[in-house]
């Protein structure tokens, strides 16, 4: 105890401080956590009726539109804001959670597939925006969709969600045609590229592994072209044969002797 006494004495109050410091830390999560405890049981107590209320309108929601579903969603979402601790209350009560749960998942995956719909017309419409990444988003929404579609139909119609959104009749299909319209505006983009981009053939030649890669991603995505991006495929097609004569008229001009 002497030695384990100036081994405390020597090493001064840094040894004390985080012990000090410990404990006031403790006391004060005790604190919050009595006082997050409180302000839980007080509306468990208070709000009881209310939740009941939400409980019945959880249990009883059958939609047929899923554009129906989104602002029901958001707006029990908002109610359930006004919890202290929304899972540590509603466990107190005989909450649906499983629906509740499946009405967020549909709705919340519903809008990022018409947010990515919308990036995609927004990369058509603005020559700013690039078209690349707009292309990735589109795929990883529709693969996503497809692995969400595999767990969830079953049991989104036993929740009465709708599910005609999620077949490839439904908002895939215009994912799908804005990526062919996004496609037709890069090959454009591409070929005007290559009118400007002044005979060099490294640039054209990289334009070109561009184009024709963009355009068999979208081709292999969607599924085929439409007529009108088919056109600017074979424009595009027909310029980089072109720019493949040129470049050999000039490579035999320069072998053959004036």
């Amino acid at each position: 105890m002497r030695k384990n006494s100036r081994r405390e004495c020597g090493g001064g109050m840094a040894e004390t401080l985080p012990a000090s410091s410990n404990a006031r830390d403790m006391i004060g999560e005790i604190e919050n956590r009595s006082t997050h405890l409180l302000a839980i049981k007080t509306d468990v107590e208070i709000q009881g009726e209310f939740i009941r209320f939400l409980i019945k309108e959880v249990e009883n929601a059958a939609f047929t539109d899923i554009e129906d579903v989104v602002p029901f969603v958001k707006w029990l979402d908002d109610e359930l804001s006004y919890l202290v601790d929304e899972r540590a209350v509603l466990k107190h009560f005989e909450w649906p959670e499983q629906k509740a749960d499946a009405l967020r998942e549909a709705a919340f995956g519903y809008c990022d597939l018409k947010k990515v719909e919308s990036e995609a017309l927004l990369s058509r419409d603005d020559p700013r925006q690039p078209c690349g990444p707009a292309l990735k988003k589109m795929q990883r929404g529709v693969y996503n969709l497809s692995k969400m579609r595999e767990s969830a139909t079953m049991r989104y119609k036993g929740f009465q969600i709708p599910t005609d959104w999620m077949l490839e009749t439904g908002i895939v299909s215009q994912i799908k045609l804005a990526s062919v319209k996004l496609a037709m505006k890069y090959m454009k983009r591409v070929s005007a590229e290559l009118e400007t981009a002044g005979g060099a053939p490294p640039e054209e030649e990289e334009l070109i592994v561009q184009g024709v890669r963009y355009a068999f991603r979208v081709h292999q995505f969607a599924g085929g072209f439409d007529g009108e991006t088919m056109r600017a495929f074979q424009e595009l097609r027909d310029k980089a044969g072109s720019c493949q004569n040129q470049q050999q008229q000039k490579l035999v001009c320069r072998s053959t002797p004036c």
